[in-house]
């Protein structure tokens, strides 16, 4: 009990101090920085290299499965095709959701 006193008073006066400390006004002069803009070019940069990534490994495979049976083509081509498709729609819906919000 003794050990949990200490802690329970250090939570109790984070709850009452910590909500004064963001209820407080900032600067009128400075300009807020908005941070949506700055991350979604971060979301937007790395579903752009996953997309890149998930391509690139598709691709490989398919080149690879077209060399091993080349009798299966046509299906291998479908799979292929529809796989970089998804694929690529991940990169497009961030997009757009970036877009959407930014504007």
């Amino acid at each position: 009990m003794k050990k949990a006193l200490p802690l329970f008073l250090f939570v109790l006066a984070v709850g009452v101090l910590v909500p004064a400390a963001f209820a407080q006004g900032g600067d009128a002069a400075r300009p807020a920085t908005n941070w949506v803009a700055i991350t979604s070019g971060f979301a937007m940069a790395i579903a752009s290299a996953g997309c890149g990534y998930a391509q690139a490994k598709a691709t490989a495979a398919a080149c690879e499965s077209f060399a091993r049976n080349p009798g299966a083509a046509p299906a291998i081509r479908f799979a292929i095709l529809l796989a970089l498709i998804l694929i690529e729609s991940m990169a497009l819906y961030t997009f757009a959701i970036i877009f959407l919000k930014v504007s």
